[in-house]
C-alpha cells in the first residue's frame, strides 16, 4: 500500500511542507495518499539551489556519477512491487504493464550509469592550409548547466526516468515537475537518490500545479527545458526564451500492413492489439491509425476485431485486466465523443461497449472519416480504426497525412518496401516488422512536426545536456 503522504524534494532533501494535493487510486476514485505540494517560492529555492550546484555537479567524476545510478538500479530492484503497486494505484496501469515500466525505469538508469563514463570528446585536425600550422584542436563535452524537466501522467516512472538518469550521468543539476496527477513514482525516485552522495542542490522533484511552473519555463537561470506532454508545449518553447528545448508532444500512430505482411496474421493481430490498446491506448506512440493491403484486409480485421471484443477491462490489480481506467472520467467522455462523432460521420463499430465512468471498452472502427478528431488528432485512449488500400505508395501518403511523425510501424516482408518507409515516412522513428509503439530506452526516440523535437535515449538526451567545448593549442 501507499504511504499515508509523501513530502517533495527540495535540493535533495524531503520537505513535509503539507498535505495539499490529494492522489486518487485511478479505478476506485478514493483517495489514496497525499502529497506536500510546492508553491510559487519553493520552486524559486529549487532554481536557485541547482544553480548554485552547477559547478559541484559538473565536477563530480563520471565513476561517482555512474556510482550514484547504479545505486539507483539496485535500490529500484529492491522495491519493483512496491514502484508497480504504486503506479497501478496512481496511473490506473494494469499490474502487469506496470510491473514492464518498472523493470524500464532499472534499464534506463542502467543504461546511462554506463553512459556516464562514455562522454567523450574529439581531435580536430586544424591544420588545413599554411596560415594554421602548428594549431591543434581539442573538443571535450562540458555539461549545459541547470535543467528544468515537466512530465505527464501516462509513464510516471520512465519518463521521469529518461529525463532524471541522463542528466546525473551529464553532470546538470535539475529541478522536475511530475504530473500532479501521478507524482508517486518521482517521489520515490527522489527518496533513492536523497540516499546517493549528489552534491547539495543536484535535484530538487516539486509536485505541483501547472499555473504554478511558470519559473520552470521562463527562468534564466535555466539552461535547457525538456517536457514531455500535449501541445502545449509548443507555448512552452515561446516562453522558454534563449535556453535550449526539448519537446515530445505525442502522436497519432499508424501501422501499415502489407501484401506480404512478413510474419504470420495472427501475430500481427496480437501485436496491433498490444500497440493499440495497451495502458488504455494512452501512449504517444499507441496504435490508431491501421493501413491493411486489401488482400489481407478481410481476414485480418476479422481476427483483429475478435481479440479486441475478448479484451478484459477493470481493476488495474487483478492480473487478468488488459484496459484498465483512463486517467479521469473527462479523458474518457473525450475519447467516447471523438467515437459517437466518427460514427456519425459513417465510422462502423467492430468492437466496443459502454463507457461505465473512467473506464471505456477497447474500440476499433472501420470506415474512419479522414476529416474525424480521430483520424486527425491524438486519441491517447484505448480507440483504434483500419482502413484497406491497394497501392504501398498510396498507404505511405496516408501515414504522412498527419500533423504529427513520432513513429510509424511497417509490417512487410519487402526489403524494398521496408526501406522505401525509411525514406518517405516523415516521422522521428520507422519501426519494420512490428508496431510503432516499440521502444527501447537506449534508442533515439522524438518526432518531427507537431510531435515536437529532440530525442530523449539516454545518449542523446546526454548529448542535449551537454555542449562542446573547443580547447586551440599553438604549438611551442
Amino acid at each position: 500500500m501507499l504511504e499515508n503522504s509523501y513530502p517533495y524534494y527540495l535540493a535533495n532533501r524531503p520537505v513535509a511542507a503539507n498535505t495539499d494535493l490529494v492522489v486518487r487510486d485511478k479505478f476506485s476514485g478514493e483517495i489514496a495518499t497525499r502529497v506536500a505540494q510546492a508553491d510559487d517560492a519553493v520552486v524559486d529555492q529549487a532554481i536557485a539551489a541547482a544553480w548554485d550546484a552547477r559547478a559541484a555537479m559538473a565536477a563530480l567524476p563520471p565513476d561517482a556519477r555512474r556510482d550514484v545510478l547504479e545505486h539507483c538500479v539496485r535500490r529500484f530492484g529492491e522495491r519493483q512491487e512496491e514502484l508497480a503497486l504504486a503506479l497501478c494505484i496512481e496511473a490506473g496501469k494494469p499490474i502487469r504493464d506496470a510491473r514492464g515500466e518498472v523493470t524500464r525505469l532499472i534499464d534506463t538508469f542502467r543504461i546511462a550509469a554506463g553512459e556516464a563514463t562514455r562522454i567523450e570528446g574529439e581531435t580536430v585536425e586544424l591544420q588545413i592550409s599554411e596560415r594554421t600550422r602548428g594549431y591543434r584542436g581539442l573538443v571535450k563535452r562540458v555539461p549545459v548547466g541547470t535543467c528544468s524537466f515537466i512530465t505527464p501522467f501516462n509513464f510516471p516512472l520512465n519518463l521521469v526516468a529518461h529525463k532524471v538518469a541522463p542528466a546525473i550521468a551529464a553532470g546538470c543539476p535539475f529541478v522536475l515537475k511530475p504530473s500532479e496527477r501521478t507524482p508517486i513514482g518521482a517521489l520515490i525516485i527522489g527518496e533513492v537518490l536523497a540516499e546517493t552522495g549528489l552534491p547539495p542542490g543536484a535535484f530538487s522533484i516539486l509536485p505541483c500545479p501547472v499555473d504554478q511552473a511558470d519559473a520552470l519555463i521562463e527562468d534564466e537561470r535555466i539552461s535547457l527545458l525538456s517536457f514531455t506532454g500535449g501541445l502545449v508545449g509548443w507555448d512552452l518553447k515561446a516562453r522558454a526564451g534563449r535556453k535550449k528545448v526539448v519537446l515530445e508532444l505525442g502522436g497519432n500512430a499508424a501501422c501499415i500492413v502489407d501484401a506480404d505482411p512478413g510474419r504470420p496474421v495472427d501475430e500481427v493481430v496480437s501485436r496491433l492489439v498490444s500497440g493499440a490498446y495497451y495502458q488504455s491506448g494512452q501512449s504517444c506512440i499507441g496504435v490508431q491509425r491501421i493501413f491493411v493491403h486489401r488482400s489481407q484486409y478481410d481476414a485480418l480485421r476479422d481476427q483483429l476485431a475478435a481479440a479486441v471484443s475478448k479484451l478484459r477491462m477493470g481493476d488495474p490489480r487483478d492480473e487478468d485486466v488488459f484496459i484498465g481506467p483512463m486517467i479521469d472520467e473527462a479523458a474518457a467522455q473525450r475519447v467516447e465523443a471523438w467515437i459517437a462523432d466518427a460514427v456519425a460521420g459513417g465510422a462502423r463499430v467492430l468492437a466496443g461497449g459502454e463507457r461505465k465512468g473512467n473506464l471505456l471498452p477497447a474500440t476499433l472502427l472501420e470506415a474512419l472519416p479522414h476529416e474525424a478528431a480521430l483520424y486527425r488528432q491524438e486519441a491517447f485512449g484505448p480507440v483504434a480504426a483500419m482502413e484497406p488500400f491497394d497501392d504501398y505508395e498510396d498507404a505511405l501518403a496516408r501515414v504522412n497525412d498527419s500533423d504529427f511523425g513520432l513513429q510509424a510501424g511497417v509490417f512487410t516482408g519487402d526489403l524494398g518496401h521496408a526501406m522505401r518507409a525509411w525514406d518517405v515516412l516523415e516521422v522521428g522513428g520507422v519501426i519494420v516488422g512490428d508496431i510503432p509503439s516499440f521502444r527501447v530506452d537506449n534508442m533515439p526516440y522524438g518526432g518531427v512536426k507537431g510531435s515536437g523535437f529532440g530525442r530523449e535515449g539516454v545518449r542523446y538526451a546526454i548529448g542535449d545536456m551537454t555542449e562542446p567545448r573547443l580547447l586551440v593549442i599553438r604549438d611551442m
